[in-house]
C-alpha cells in the first residue's frame, strides 16, 4: 500500500482515528507521517492510557462490579499501595503482579475477557503469521510426544506440521 499523502513510499504508519462514530483511517510513509506530525500529536494528548487504566481501575466502586477484598494491601517488594496503583495505572515492580493478584483477575476478565494474554495478529499479515505460530507450537507438541513415548500422537503430529508446511511452501 502506498502512502495516501505521496503516493510514492510505502505506507509504514497506519493510524484509525474515531471521533463520534465517525472512523477515518491514514496510511502514511514514515517522513510524511513525521510532517503531519500535528495529527498525533492532538490524538496522543487526547488519549493517555494511565489515565483511562485508572478509570477502569475506579470501576471497583461502581455497582455490579463485585472484586475481592485485598488480601495485600501493600507489595512487599517496593511497597506500593493499590490505592496508589488505581491512581498512577502503574505498578512500582513485577511482584505487584503477585500481591494484587485477587484484585486484577475480576478486572482483567472484564477488560479483556481473560486473564492471560494471547496476542493479536495485524490483518495485514495474519494468516502467515497465524500458521507459522502453530507449525511451532505443533513442533514443540511433537518434541513433547517423542520424549514421553506417544508414537501415536506423534504421528498425527507429524501429518499436519507436513500439511501445514506445503501451505507455507517450505
Amino acid at each position: 500500500m502506498l502512502c495516501q499523502r505521496c503516493q510514492q513510499r510505502p505506507a509504514t504508519v497506519h493510524f484509525t482515528k474515531i471521533v463520534n462514530g465517525d472512523k477515518s483511517e491514514y496510511h502514511l510513509c514514515e517522513s510524511c507521517a513525521k510532517e503531519k506530525g500535528d495529527l498525533f500529536s492532538k490524538a496522543a494528548q487526547a488519549f493517555h492510557f494511565n489515565q483511562l487504566l485508572s478509570g477502569l481501575l475506579n470501576m471497583e466502586s461502581s455497582p455490579g462490579f463485585n472484586a475481592p477484598p485485598a488480601t495485600a494491601n501493600r507489595c512487599s517488594r517496593c511497597g506500593m499501595t493499590y490505592s496508589q496503583f488505581t491512581k498512577v495505572g502503574r505498578f512500582g515492580c513485577p511482584h505487584c503482579y503477585e500481591s494484587f493478584a485477587p484484585r486484577l483477575e475480576p478486572l482483567l476478565r472484564r477488560i479483556q475477557s481473560s486473564t492471560s494474554h494471547t496476542g493479536k495478529v495485524p490483518l495485514r499479515s495474519g494468516e502467515t503469521v497465524k500458521v507459522k505460530k502453530n507449525l511451532e507450537r505443533l513442533r514443540r507438541e511433537l518434541q513433547e510426544c517423542i520424549s514421553t513415548e506417544r508414537f501415536e500422537r506423534a504421528a498425527q503430529l507429524r501429518d499436519q506440521i507436513r500439511e501445514l508446511e506445503q501451505r507455507l511452501g517450505e
